[in-house]
């Protein structure tokens, strides 16, 4: 979701300026609400997979005559049914898994010419052809009363240097950095007077508290935020670091000092798009293999990558 904003500022760019409504899953409202480009976000009530047919019919019916085109950025022939449904005069998409027909601006996808998710996306919102930027940066705006309320929701203090964590990641434990090298850095910021947040969902708790439990002072907060409140703390921080994961695209595209860990994903195809970020990844023959669990049981991808390497590239961000 986070790699969708240049898109919309290109969009944005057009003369005249249309007014650009996103239709994504609920949990992302959040996010789109911190993209000034967006006039409104629809809330889709269907889970990833779902056929759902019924209902795509009745959200398409209830969107015609409002749109003169619609983007389709999954690659599944069901998420460009709701567009087809809508009537929607221009259906913009990739080629893919038999949509002819449900679209009818088809763009053939070269993934060397366009090999990173921010630039496919952003080639859907450009004329067919045209040379897309060196850079594409997905930025985020944040509210500082908002966030000045999160912190006190929270019962977080303003008096200290910030480092979050984001110790989580949802696909699974092969892109996960070990705990115990999490709590080497945590300790050593806690020693130097900072504040140290545990970001992650509920899911992430038992990662969190194994970690809080090894480094005394810092604040576990896996599963008391919502989205929003995350995007609040992590705009507030003047480090993060963070698995390769949701999280870590969102402190890149709020511009903060951020060290991003890579173990089995690919820092090539899905890299943290911000000058203020360190990537780092020990490239091993094994790696990337992108699977959810190590396939030879070792995972030296991440366990080899030591803490004072991390703490290196930290320093020289904060410098």
């Amino acid at each position: 979701m986070v790699m969708i904003e240049p898109l919309l500022a290109l969009l944005k760019s057009r003369q005249p300026a249309p007014a650009i409504d996103v239709l994504a899953p609920a949990w992302s409202r959040p996010l789109l609400q911190r993209m000034p480009q967006v006039r409104a976000a629809i809330d889709l009530p269907i889970g990833h997979g779902a056929l759902a047919l019924g209902e795509r019919r009745r959200i398409g019916r209830a969107l015609r005559g409002r749109y003169a085109q619609a983007i389709v950025l999954p690659g599944s022939w069901k998420s460009a049914l709701i567009p087809f449904f809508a009537g929607i005069r221009k259906r913009t998409g990739f080629v893919r898994e038999l949509r002819f027909g449900l679209l009818n601006d088809l763009r053939r996808l070269d993934k060397r010419a366009l090999p990173m998710t921010v630039q496919r996306f952003w080639a859907l919102g450009a004329e067919p052809g045209a040379a897309v930027p060196a850079r594409l940066v997905p930025h985020l705006r944040s509210d500082p009363a908002a966030v000045a309320a999160t912190r006190v929701a929270l019962g977080l203090t303003a008096t200290a240097p910030v480092l979050v964590l984001c110790p989580g990641a949802e696909y699974g434990p092969a892109k996960r950095w070990p705990q115990a090298h999490f709590a080497v850095v945590a300790g050593h910021y806690i020693a130097q007077g900072w504040q140290v947040w545990l970001l992650g969902s509920a899911k992430d708790a038992p990662v969190t508290a194994s970690i809080t439990a090894r480094a005394p002072g810092a604040v576990d907060l896996a599963g008391r935020t919502d989205l929003g409140q995350a995007c609040d703390l992590i705009a507030a921080a003047d480090l993060v670091v963070s698995n390769d994961s949701g999280l870590m695209h969102v402190a890149a595209a709020f511009d903060r000092p951020l060290v991003a860990l890579y173990g089995s994903s690919d820092p090539g195809f899905t890299p943290p798009l911000s000058d203020r970020a360190r990537v780092l990844t020990l490239g091993l023959s094994c790696s990337p293999c992108f699977e959810r669990e190590c396939p030879l049981g070792h995972m030296k991808c991440l366990t080899d990558l030591a803490p004072a390497q991390v703490l290196a590239a930290a320093d020289a961000l904060l410098a």
